[in-house]
């Protein structure tokens, strides 16, 4: 008798909790703050009974969907977890925002929460994903970016990036902005240019498959360096190879052709049978390991733990250099080429032994002003190596967290490679090096890094030429094909 009264209690209950549940979703479908703490005071607990569904829609789907901010705002506070949650549909609140049209309310709750954007819901797609899809959405993909610039890496339950889906959708503006993101953010993200899907189509294959002049167009021409335009699918083809499977079909396939080609497009059959991965395997073991390993932390490195990185090996090399410049013992303030016999004859015997004798005749021997005064000891070698080695590897941590690709990262290498030949020269002084090296030494950085420049400028200067002169040949090939075709033209309107 005592458990089926038990058992009516927890039914009569359970509808009860049911009933409030339905006020509730219809409190955040009106978006109303202060009916919502009426309800919750008849039960505290009534949020963690609506979280304990896998698949549910929550208030904060209702509210979003309604584009009622400042509810989906409170609700985002009192119950982080609603913001992962899926209805029954696979949605999350901040897609059903996006489904539903309330573009200013995203944008608010990303001021909230940036990883927003990175929320997965129905086959891992994400708010950026949902945006590639649409052409109308630019601003807001360019928006997402912003607050989440590691969006850009999440995938799809296919395997597809951003890139992919907006090719897909055929959203070519919103394709050529996300290259154009790529290639201006840090070098590992450019890889994802390459990302393959399930099927091992890259953004290349997709492009091609689908006849999009445009896409392939603008990639190589942007992104020509981080795609490899040889690159083989599931099926074993190139770009190349789809191109000329849609021939058959009786698609117009001229102008892809030429692209392709000109770029270096080959199809499969004419490849070397060296892969890339093969001429990756002759490298010593050590070294792949150690480059691996290097990339594998690179890509996954936080924007907060980078800067922490940053401090902490600017730091170090504040700390070296200072280090350095005043070493233990001090320095001589004195020039001595000449060593002073008459004093360390004339110093008395000394109680403590050869200690103090042994000081004095530190004290008189040939030293120049600026050398360390305990340069002869042991240990100043020990400290020597060790502080260069600490200030080289500080200075090399910085250059890697900011790769010389971008314009800061390559003014930060130059200043880091003064600062090093400022270093290599204060400790020539400071152990008192001999005089040729003094003359010899320091102009060495300086002129490595005019010619460095100098390679650099004459670089840039011959690919522009190139370009100019490839451009130039590509206009006057079009003019002569154009002209051919119409002197074909009239003579088909002559014969006729």
């Amino acid at each position: 008798m005592g458990d089926k009264i038990q058992r009516l209690n927890q039914v009569a209950q359970d509808g009860d909790i049911d009933a409030k549940i339905q006020r509730l979703n219809g409190i955040a479908q009106q978006g109303d703050i202060d009916s919502f703490y009426n309800i919750i005071r008849e039960d505290v607990k009534l949020l963690e009974h609506i979280d304990e569904f896998p698949f549910v829609d929550t208030p904060l789907h209702i509210s979003a969907s309604a584009g009622h901010f400042p509810f989906s705002c409170e609700m985002m506070i009192l119950k982080p977890s609603f913001v992962s949650k899926r209805n029954l549909g696979g949605y999350t609140p901040i897609y059903l925002a996006l489904l539903n049209g309330h573009i200013e309310m995203v944008r608010q709750l990303l001021q909230h929460n940036a990883d927003l954007v990175r929320v997965k819901g129905r086959e891992c797609m994400t708010p950026l994903h949902y945006t590639a899809t649409t052409k109308d959405h630019l601003a807001l993909l360019e928006n997402f970016l912003l607050v989440c610039p590691g969006s850009i890496t999440d995938v799809t339950i296919r395997n597809e990036t951003a890139l992919h889906i907006a090719l897909k959708y055929d959203n070519l503006e919103a394709f050529k902005f996300l290259v154009g993101w790529l290639l201006r953010k840090w070098p590992y993200w450019r890889k994802i240019l390459e990302q393959k899907d399930v099927e091992g189509n890259t953004v290349l294959h997709i492009a091609v498959s689908r006849n999009q002049t445009l896409a392939v167009s603008h990639l190589l021409a942007w992104g020509r360096r981080s795609v490899n335009i040889n690159e083989k699918n599931l099926e074993g083809k190139t770009a190349l190879d789809i191109l000329e499977g849609q021939q058959t079909q009786g698609v117009d396939i001229s102008k892809m052709r030429v692209i392709l080609e000109r770029a270096g497009a080959l199809i499969a059959s004419s490849l070397p049978t060296v892969t890339s991965y093969a001429r990756r395997l002759r490298l010593p073991v050590c070294c792949e390991r150690a480059i691996i390993l290097i990339a594998h932390q690179l890509k996954g490195i936080t924007v907060e733990r980078r800067n922490a990185l940053l401090v902490v090996a600017t730091l170090l090399v504040t700390e070296t250099y200072q280090a350095a410049l005043s070493p233990p013992g001090g320095l001589w303030q004195d020039d001595l080429f000449k060593p002073n016999t008459t004093t360390a004859a004339l110093s008395p015997p000394s109680p403590a032994g050869g200690l103090l004798n042994e000081s004095n005749s530190n004290i008189t021997a040939p030293h120049r002003a600026g050398s360390a005064i305990a340069r002869r000891t042991d240990f100043f070698g020990l400290f020597f190596h060790c502080n260069t080695l600490i200030f080289f590897l500080s200075n090399l941590t910085m250059v890697v967290l900011v790769p010389p690709v971008e314009i800061i990262g390559f003014f930060l290498s130059i200043v880091c490679f003064m600062l090093c030949s400022c270093y290599v020269i204060s400790m020539l002084l400071i152990v008192q090096a001999p005089d040729w090296t003094l003359y010899i030494v320091p102009p060495l950085p300086f002129i490595i890094l005019v010619v460095t420049l100098a390679t650099a400028l004459f670089y840039f200067v011959l690919s522009s030429a190139l370009k100019g002169i490839r451009a130039l040949l590509n206009l006057i090939w079009k003019r002569s094909k154009r002209i051919k075709k119409e002197e074909r033209a009239e003579l088909g309107a002559v014969s006729i």
